[in-house]
């Protein structure tokens, strides 16, 4: 039986390209190195966003370290589930899972891991179909109304054709943006995601707007522990009201579709805790016929690879907004197989993510 024999934490942090509102200085993350007692190596990626969430590189870092890799050294990679009871026992839940960001890196490698020991990847494991492509939505955040259309030409030169857009908390701007987009895509999927930052008679106001001017979805209009608001929008029926910062665990999706506040779940296997809760969250959104869109925090390369696993597998129905190709200008793969081609990303078919990680490139952009 293999056993998880040593962990590597490394910090490290990607240069960016263009503007994107929450990376101010790079692309904090920490990739996760666990090595069986064979020798095998899986590969996993922590991707903490402060502006975006209370996990920062350094909690990540220090998480993980002083508290996760203890708990879960000897144990078997084949059992996830008692690698995630261990690590919730070494950082315990309050509202909902402890530091998910900081445990996803090690769900992650964990996939990685366990699936090179038997020779299959992460669809084949699961019982999905094994391959496919996810189309790609392209992230627009303008900063003026003048950077909006050649934002829109950019994405459109790179073969996407649906565009996923940063609103709040000016309401006048998002109508703009929207319009604009809709005249430049009139065919292209269109969500908009507020990132919690409309008060809830505004976002009330606004979704009718958005819904007359085509936009598709709306996510996280308000903040996350506003239940009532949420309960209202769903009410309102304006538009699929669209969940995201506060859904981390699937207790948690279960609770919220109970009360009957949402339509559906951006799913980021990064932010709640990794692909294990993740697929668990997209299979409940199936069965009670909810909307599951794809998206991420802008994924590196190997957070990446495990997101566009998932999505292929389940034959994600939606354009995701996977936008670290977009922003990201540096990657630590050995190949340039996660590169968007017209718009798409293949899901790696090797065992494990199918990933190569050239260790070389970590250094490159170690903290």
């Amino acid at each position: 039986m293999a056993r998880i024999e040593q962990i590597e934490i490394i910090p490290v942090r990607y240069p960016t390209v263009g503007f994107f509102k929450f990376l101010k200085e790079g692309r904090p993350a920490v990739i996760v190195k666990i090595t069986a007692d064979d020798g095998t190596v899986g590969w996993g990626q922590s991707v903490p966003i402060p502006t975006w969430s209370y996990e920062t590189l350094e909690s990540c870092v220090t998480a993980l370290k002083q508290y996760i890799v203890p708990a879960i050294i000897g144990l078997d990679p084949f059992d996830l589930d008692s690698a995630h009871r261990a690590m919730d026992a070494a950082i315990s839940p309050s509202f909902s899972t402890g530091m998910p960001i900081a445990k996803a890196g090690v769900d992650i490698a964990l996939h990685d891991l366990a699936g090179k020991l038997l020779g299959v990847n992460p669809a084949q494991r699961w019982g999905r179909r094994s391959g496919g492509k996810i189309r790609l939505s392209w992230t627009l955040n303008p900063r003026t109304l003048d950077e909006i259309e050649p934002l829109i030409d950019e994405g459109r030169q790179r073969g996407y054709r649906d565009f996923n857009v940063k609103v709040s908390p000016d309401p006048m701007f998002d109508l703009e943006l929207c319009r604009q987009v809709k005249r430049c895509a009139p065919d292209g999927f269109l969500w908009a995601d507020a990132n919690g930052g409309y008060d809830p008679a505004t976002a009330l106001r606004v979704a009718p707007k958005l819904a007359d001017i085509g936009v598709s979805a709306l996510e996280q209009p308000v903040k996350a522990n506003r239940l009532a608001a949420y309960r209202d929008l769903k009410r309102q029926g304006a538009l699929p009201i669209i969940l995201d910062e506060g859904v981390v665990s699937p207790s948690d999706l279960i609770e919220f579709l109970r009360l009957d506040i949402l339509d559906g779940v951006a799913m980021k296997p990064a932010r709640c805790g990794g692909l294990l809760s993740a697929r668990r969250q997209v299979e409940i959104l199936l069965d009670a016929g909810l909307m599951f869109l794809g998206s991420g925090l802008t994924d590196p390369d190997i957070s990446l690879a495990a997101s566009v696993a998932l999505y292929a597998a389940y034959e994600l129905k939606f354009p995701a907004a996977l936008n670290g190709p977009q922003f990201l200008g540096h990657s630590v793969l050995a190949s340039p197989g996660l590169q968007p081609i017209d718009g798409k990303l293949s899901a790696q078919t090797g065992p494990g993510l199918g990933i190569e990680v050239d260790e070389s490139r970590i250094e490159a952009i170690r903290v």
